[in-house]
């Protein structure tokens, strides 16, 4: 093989060492920038679970603070269930002391009528009645008639002073029998009352087990989405890391490949050098033909380089731009119609309070949203300025009474729960109130259906 072909093999294989050492490269580039989008993707995707991660950390804050109120109002009315035992059996305990005093009475006025019929028979002679008169007048001489008269002026006023004293006593025992009828129908009341309690309570505890089941369930959710997003993003990175390494390894040995060529180049330059040498100094014409011919073959490797120079600065497409992310526009929502300040002034408590038996009397109670359905409403109005009391039995009679076809927003509306007109709560519209109930706390509630519409006894009052 002669020198020029030598040198064009050469050349020829220097070149596709050098086409093939940056043409992989260039693929497993592309693949990086695919797999870099799809963790661009995946790292957006995070992102938004990181906000959405946020927001259940505060419904569980928020959660927890409610779960905290329930329980703080479940001790409360537990300690006021031992208060109302405790006070039943005292009233109990008065009852039975009632019953004894009454028991004395009776014995009394029976002793008395005892003495009153005894009285009555010595006045009788010979089977037959006799007047105080005629046992003055049937007096023999005048010390008799003086001793007779004395005589039934004693015994009428003693019969008075009985009459009196039972007169006294009788008063004295329907007095005190009105009074154990009251204790009786207070101790019933207070029986029916603490059932309530104890439902009212059951559905509290209900609810805290729900919510503390809420907060492990999307405690649960969040922790595996964000673990998924995590191992996704992991994975690629772990791709990328892999391409790349491929990458470098496979520049080492293309560039050990190129080396080894240019070191193979230098020697067959090497070896033409002194070849031409040798011939120069043994002949002239040997020389001119050489230089004639090396002139030729300069001549043609310079277009040669020139043609390749061309054809490798070939224009590179253009990389395409990624269409910027539009930003997502929220509207706010229209807010409440205003139906009265007596009724919006409960609405920050809503999901956000919890009900209390006895509650919304003290700023403590009211600062942390403790209410009862008689304490919510007296403090509801008493925001718009009036004066209510804080029973239900009380806002009955708070204003006038109004027909169902009649009712408006701001009325009051009134349920028989464990008893007769039990629960209070505001009107608000669209069939719909505002109350304190044992299992929400302060929320509106439809009054048309389910429960509501089934305990509602019609009752509507007017405050104004």
């Amino acid at each position: 093989m002669s020198l020029k072909k030598k040198l064009i093999v050469l050349n020829t294989t220097i070149m596709l060492g050098l086409g093939s050492a940056f043409a992989i490269p260039s693929v497993k580039a592309e693949s990086i920038s695919d797999i870099q989008s799809q963790r661009t993707g995946i790292q957006s995707d995070i992102s938004e679970a990181e906000q959405v991660i946020q927001e259940l950390k505060k419904e569980q804050t928020k959660m927890n603070a409610q779960i905290a109120q329930i329980e703080s109002a479940m001790k409360e009315n537990d300690q006021k269930i031992k208060d109302t035992k405790q006070e039943i059996k005292d009233t109990e305990k008065d009852i039975d002391s009632l019953k004894k005093e009454i028991k004395a009475l009776e014995e009394r006025i029976a002793k008395r009528e005892e003495v009153l019929k005894e009285r009555a028979v010595s006045f009788q002679e010979s089977g037959g009645d006799v007047e105080y008169l005629e046992v003055v007048l049937g007096s023999k001489s005048f010390g008799e008639f003086v001793n007779r008269v004395g005589a039934v002026a004693t015994i009428v006023e003693a019969d008075q002073q009985i009459l009196r004293e039972q007169e006294a006593d009788k008063a004295d025992l329907e007095k005190k029998q009105a009074t154990v009828e009251k204790k009786l129908q207070s101790l019933k009341d207070m029986e029916v009352e603490l059932k309530g309690m104890q439902s009212q309570i059951k559905d509290q505890k209900a609810e805290t087990v729900n919510m503390k089941a809420k907060i492990e369930e999307k405690e649960s959710e969040t922790a595996a989405l964000k673990q998924s997003l995590e191992n996704k993003d992991a994975g690629l990175e772990a791709q990328i890391a892999s391409i790349r390494e491929n990458i470098k390894k496979e520049e080492e040995r293309k560039a050990a490949e190129k080396a080894d060529l240019d070191r193979a180049a230098e020697e067959v330059n090497s070896s033409n050098s002194s070849s031409e040498g040798t011939s120069s100094s043994s002949s002239k014409e040997s020389s001119s033909a050489s230089k004639a011919e090396s002139s030729a073959s300069g001549s043609s490797k310079g277009e040669s380089s020139s043609n390749s120079s061309k054809n490798s600065s070939a224009d590179k497409p253009a990389a395409a731009s990624k269409p910027a992310a539009s930003k997502t526009e929220t509207s706010s929502k229209p807010s409440s119609a205003n139906t009265g300040s007596a009724i919006t002034a409960g609405y920050k408590y809503i999901g956000n309070s919890t009900y209390k038996f006895g509650g919304g009397r003290t700023a403590s109670d009211i600062a942390n949203g403790l209410f009862d359905c008689s304490g919510f409403v007296a403090w509801a109005y008493k925001q718009a300025g009036v004066n209510l009391p804080a029973s239900t039995d009380a806002l009955k009679n708070a204003g006038r009474q109004v027909s169902k076809s009649q009712i408006q927003p701001g009325d009051l509306v009134f349920f028989n729960t464990y008893k007769t007109d039990g629960h209070v709560g505001i009107y608000v519209g669209g069939g719909k109130f505002i109350g304190s109930q044992s299992s929400t706390g302060v929320a509106i509630a439809n009054m048309e259906s389910g429960y509501w519409a089934g305990v509602f006894n019609g009752r509507v009052v007017r405050v104004n």
